[in-house]
Protein backbone atom coordinates (compact mmCIF):
# COMPACT_ATOMS: atom_id res chain seq x y z
CA UNK A 1 0.00 0.00 0.00
CA UNK A 2 1.34 3.20 -1.23
CA UNK A 3 0.95 6.47 1.25
CA UNK A 4 0.68 9.97 -0.05
CA UNK A 5 1.36 12.43 1.99
CA UNK A 6 -1.65 15.18 2.73
CA UNK A 7 0.43 17.98 1.51
CA UNK A 8 0.48 16.51 -2.26
CA UNK A 9 -3.00 15.74 -1.84
CA UNK A 10 -4.13 19.33 -0.94
CA UNK A 11 -1.80 20.47 -3.68
CA UNK A 12 -3.47 18.75 -6.24
CA UNK A 13 -6.58 19.84 -5.33
CA UNK A 14 -5.98 23.68 -5.60
CA UNK A 15 -4.98 23.10 -9.02
CA UNK A 16 -9.00 21.72 -9.53
CA UNK A 17 -10.55 25.07 -8.67
CA UNK A 18 -12.37 27.19 -11.31
CA UNK A 19 -10.86 30.22 -12.29
CA UNK A 20 -12.30 33.24 -12.58
CA UNK A 21 -13.50 34.94 -16.15
CA UNK A 22 -12.80 38.43 -17.61
CA UNK A 23 -16.25 39.36 -19.37
CA UNK A 24 -16.15 42.54 -21.65
CA UNK A 25 -19.21 44.93 -22.41
CA UNK A 26 -18.25 47.60 -25.26
CA UNK A 27 -20.14 50.99 -24.58
CA UNK A 28 -20.84 52.29 -28.84
CA UNK A 29 -23.97 54.78 -29.52
CA UNK A 30 -25.17 55.67 -25.94
CA UNK A 31 -25.32 51.86 -25.05
CA UNK A 32 -24.04 48.81 -23.53
CA UNK A 33 -23.25 45.97 -26.48
CA UNK A 34 -25.46 43.70 -24.01
CA UNK A 35 -28.28 44.61 -22.18
CA UNK A 36 -27.82 41.48 -20.13
CA UNK A 37 -24.57 39.58 -18.82
CA UNK A 38 -24.39 36.04 -17.01
CA UNK A 39 -21.31 35.40 -14.95
CA UNK A 40 -20.53 33.81 -11.99
CA UNK A 41 -19.31 35.07 -8.11
CA UNK A 42 -15.35 35.99 -8.78
CA UNK A 43 -15.42 36.57 -12.97
CA UNK A 44 -14.97 40.87 -13.88
CA UNK A 45 -16.62 42.61 -16.96
CA UNK A 46 -14.35 45.07 -18.55
CA UNK A 47 -16.51 47.89 -19.31
CA UNK A 48 -15.20 49.80 -22.44
CA UNK A 49 -15.94 53.39 -23.29
CA UNK A 50 -16.12 52.92 -27.43
CA UNK A 51 -17.97 56.19 -27.70
CA UNK A 52 -16.09 59.77 -28.48
CA UNK A 53 -17.44 61.23 -25.13
CA UNK A 54 -17.61 60.22 -21.40
CA UNK A 55 -18.86 57.55 -19.50
CA UNK A 56 -19.96 57.31 -15.58
CA UNK A 57 -20.58 53.27 -15.17
CA UNK A 58 -22.18 52.76 -11.71
CA UNK A 59 -24.61 50.52 -9.93
CA UNK A 60 -26.46 51.07 -6.80
CA UNK A 61 -27.73 47.49 -6.32
CA UNK A 62 -27.24 45.69 -3.28
CA UNK A 63 -25.17 42.95 -4.29
CA UNK A 64 -22.50 45.30 -5.38
CA UNK A 65 -22.30 48.90 -5.66
CA UNK A 66 -20.11 50.82 -7.70
CA UNK A 67 -19.39 54.15 -9.34
CA UNK A 68 -16.27 53.76 -11.95
CA UNK A 69 -16.24 57.68 -12.84
CA UNK A 70 -15.97 59.60 -15.85
CA UNK A 71 -13.53 58.18 -18.57
CA UNK A 72 -13.11 58.89 -22.14
CA UNK A 73 -13.09 57.13 -25.16
CA UNK A 74 -10.70 54.54 -25.59
CA UNK A 75 -10.34 53.46 -22.08
CA UNK A 76 -12.11 50.54 -20.03
CA UNK A 77 -12.77 50.31 -16.28
CA UNK A 78 -13.10 46.65 -14.32
CA UNK A 79 -15.60 45.41 -11.74
CA UNK A 80 -15.36 41.93 -9.85
CA UNK A 81 -18.86 40.36 -8.77
CA UNK A 82 -18.16 38.44 -5.69
CA UNK A 83 -21.99 38.06 -4.65
CA UNK A 84 -24.57 36.09 -6.60
CA UNK A 85 -27.43 38.22 -7.39
CA UNK A 86 -29.19 40.77 -9.88
CA UNK A 87 -26.70 43.64 -10.72
CA UNK A 88 -28.27 46.59 -12.77
CA UNK A 89 -25.72 48.75 -14.14
CA UNK A 90 -26.30 52.33 -15.56
CA UNK A 91 -24.47 55.46 -16.68
CA UNK A 92 -25.11 58.49 -15.06
CA UNK A 93 -24.38 60.74 -18.13
CA UNK A 94 -26.83 58.90 -20.41
CA UNK A 95 -29.91 57.44 -18.20
CA UNK A 96 -30.75 55.31 -21.14
CA UNK A 97 -28.01 52.62 -21.05
CA UNK A 98 -29.08 50.24 -18.88
CA UNK A 99 -27.87 46.73 -18.45
CA UNK A 100 -28.27 44.04 -15.69
CA UNK A 101 -25.31 41.67 -14.44
CA UNK A 102 -26.70 38.45 -13.38
CA UNK A 103 -24.03 36.76 -10.94
CA UNK A 104 -24.36 33.07 -10.30
CA UNK A 105 -22.79 30.98 -7.99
Amino acid sequence: MRIIPFACLVVGLSFGSAQATEHQVDQKDKQFSKKSLKVKVGDSVEFRNSDPFAHNIFSLSDIKAFDLGSYPQGQSKKVVFDKPGKVEVECSIHPSMQMVVEVEK
